[in-house]
């Protein structure tokens, strides 16, 4: 895909020294290929960054992660904590 756009940017650069319309239409492309193509969002946070989506579900996974082992680890933390304290007593 990417070949076939760039094959296209240079026949449109091309005939631009024919027209310069073409010129317009060539930079138009490469913006458009620069600002939407990559990560397929568009907008704001396109171009590979994470949008808010990704973002709000990595967080939803590390809360959930964080839940679960807190959970699983409560005791060993708890008597790690009671030795500690043991020791420095």
């Amino acid at each position: 895909m990417f070949v076939l756009l760039l094959i296209l940017v240079v026949a449109l650069l091309g005939f631009g020294f024919l027209n310069p319309v073409w010129w317009v239409a060539a930079a138009v492309l490469i913006f458009g290929s620069a600002h939407y193509g990559r990560g397929g969002s568009g907008g704001r946070g396109g171009g590979g960054q994470p949008g808010y989506v990704e973002y709000r579900d990595r967080r939803d996974r590390q809360e959930r992660w964080e839940r679960r082992y807190r959970r699983q680890r409560r005791g060993r933390w708890n008597r790690q904590d009671r030795r500690d304290r043991e020791r420095h007593m």
